[in-house]
């Protein structure tokens, strides 16, 4: 049957309208008119926000771009399967920092998109597709994972089970590519829907590698790249496309954005084992139990003596773990450095990100994406 106008909104639908900003959290006004303006030196661009501060920093110079790619997120949620929207609801209820479409917008704004006096939404429409293209990622990984919490609460999976999962995640990655086809740039179309083949590529190396503690370092830098980093990097080039920057901006681009997200993934698995339940926003020791193949794990079983690397095979290639094992692994990685190895490479990493933006001018925009990279490192800290 088609939908009418009559036709009742969903809760999710009606409650959005209600507040369509209670996708994020409340946002500072704009920093500036003119975020993409080159600062003066000595000027606000070159103080560096810190921690939680960097993010709030950037969103407040992309505030009106958020708030229009949240109301496209919202109106490409809604559908007339009543179980689609009450599951995006549940996704919006868990929060999440939508860092991966404000790479998008920022990135665009920073390379002067929309131009002076020319109105835009080709960037607003594209962070939607890649927000879409994450969130049907995460509702695929967690069934994959059979995860129990995401962002602190119930995943999707856990509430409504792993087939609405699936099939609803199905539903983000069309509505991905119908907003790269409506874009209508052959090559924005390219890049992001090269990314999604990509992720999911890094997906199935990662189910490959899984408790093979033969994988090596590289090896497990393919998968951060596929399942993680590809992304981010899409992100952004993305940005300096719909701008139409020379070809050395728009790898840059893509540069900051891959090392960023492998930072942003090295970080991740360290904090599998290094932080708190209320922290993490999942189960902590996930990894563990499932035996993936991360930096920690790697680093640990490569300096351990002969007792320990039988401990990794056993609850790691064998899966063969009790209770206790967790703490004893924690125990091994503080005694080996595992975590400060895998923090400090996540470093490295992302003074590369920032390394590379140094090719576009001092901008408000640029040194707040500088500071993401600082931020991203500052989580596991």
């Amino acid at each position: 049957m088609v939908p009418t106008r009559e036709r009742r909104a969903s809760p999710f639908v009606s409650r959005v309208r209600e507040n369509p900003l209670g996708l994020v959290a409340s946002l500072p006004p704009a920093a500036a008119d003119q975020a993409g303006a080159a600062d003066p030196p000595g000027g606000p661009g070159h103080a560096p926000a810190v921690g939680e501060d960097a993010l709030a920093a950037l969103l407040a110079l992309v505030r009106e771009d958020i708030e229009a790619c949240n109301r496209a997120i919202v109106a490409r949620m809604e559908s007339p399967v009543a179980l689609i929207p009450r599951l995006a609801a549940h996704l919006v209820a868990a929060g999440g920092k939508r860092l991966r479409p404000l790479l998008t917008l920022a990135t665009a704004r920073m390379c002067g998109y929309p131009a002076k006096g020319q109105t835009g939404l080709r960037h607003v429409q594209l962070a939607a597709c890649v927000e879409f293209i994450h969130t049907a990622t995460l509702l695929h990984d967690d069934v994959v994972d059979e995860s129990l919490l995401r962002r602190g609460l119930a995943s999707a999976n856990a509430v409504f089970g792993n087939k609405a999962s699936v099939l609803v995640g199905d539903f983000l990655l069309a509505r991905a590519f119908q907003l790269m086809v409506e874009d209508g740039s052959l090559r924005v179309l390219e890049i992001l829907s090269h990314a999604a083949a990509t992720i999911a590529e890094g997906e199935v190396l990662q189910l490959v590698t899984q408790n093979d503690l033969s994988t090596s370092e590289d090896r497990y830098l393919e998968v951060v790249k596929g399942k993680t980093a590809a992304l981010f990097a899409a992100a952004c080039q993305v940005g300096g496309v719909i701008a139409k920057r020379p070809e050395e901006e728009e790898r840059a681009l893509w540069d900051y954005g891959m090392s960023l997200g492998i930072a942003f993934q090295l970080v991740d698995d360290a904090l599998d084992y290094a932080a708190d339940q209320a922290t993490l926003g999942k189960t902590v020791g996930d990894d563990f139990r499932e035996g993936k193949i991360t930096l920690p794990v790697l680093a640990a079983y490569a300096s351990g003596d002969e007792s320990e690397r039988a401990f990794w095979r056993r609850t790691i290639e064998a899966t063969e773990q009790t209770d206790a094992d967790l703490d004893h692994a924690l125990r091994l990685m503080a005694r080996r450095g595992a975590i400060r190895i895998t923090l400090d490479r996540a470093a490295a990493f992302a003074a590369a990100a920032k390394t590379r933006l140094l090719v576009f001018p001092s901008t408000m925009l640029r040194d707040r994406l500088i500071d993401v990279a600082d931020y991203t490192i500052n989580r596991g800290r």
